[in-house]
């Protein structure tokens, strides 16, 4: 037997064919990417969420001289949304980058453990997220549920 996992992304050539609420939203991730402490990759991420209520919070990714105990940007922002809005649901995060490197003219998807971390929001929260995954330009991704990244998700099912 095979089973297949797939979804969709809605793909836009650029910023300006989102709609007013989403390229705000992308723009202030953009923005936050000049938060980030990333002395040592010079590769800033930026994340911004719009809770349920319309309050917005931000996180950034932080890095230390010892590269493993960093951390990305959306588990920042689950973090202080956690703690700054314990029973609020977030309805859409946007996630932005600037590579001191490179171009940053293409989506990026967080990584692993961020994937994992954002199914398991959902599922506590019992709410999807909408992911806007933009550069500084050109292309932009709008996935309708973060967990659609991590479709063979570790959940505390497993632990029962």
């Amino acid at each position: 037997m095979k089973k297949d996992y797939s979804f969709s992304v809605d793909v836009y050539d650029t910023a300006d064919e989102l709609s007013g609420d989403d390229a705000a939203l992308l723009l202030k991730a953009q923005e936050a990417t000049g938060n980030a402490y990333a002395p040592y990759s010079e590769f800033r991420v930026g994340a911004v969420a719009r809770m349920s209520t319309g309050e917005l919070i931000s996180g950034t990714n932080q890095e230390n001289a010892s590269y493993p105990i960093g951390i990305c940007a959306e588990r920042v922002l689950l973090s202080a949304a956690s703690s700054v809005y314990p029973a609020i649901p977030i309805d859409t995060i946007a996630i932005s980058y600037n590579n001191l490197h490179g171009e940053s003219d293409h989506p990026i998807a967080p990584c692993g453990i961020c994937r994992q971390s954002l199914h398991e929001y959902e599922k506590r929260m019992n709410h999807p997220i909408r992911l806007i995954l933009g550069g500084k330009k050109g292309k932009v991704y709008i996935v309708d549920q973060a967990s659609r990244l991590l479709p063979m998700a570790f959940t505390k099912s497993e632990l029962l």
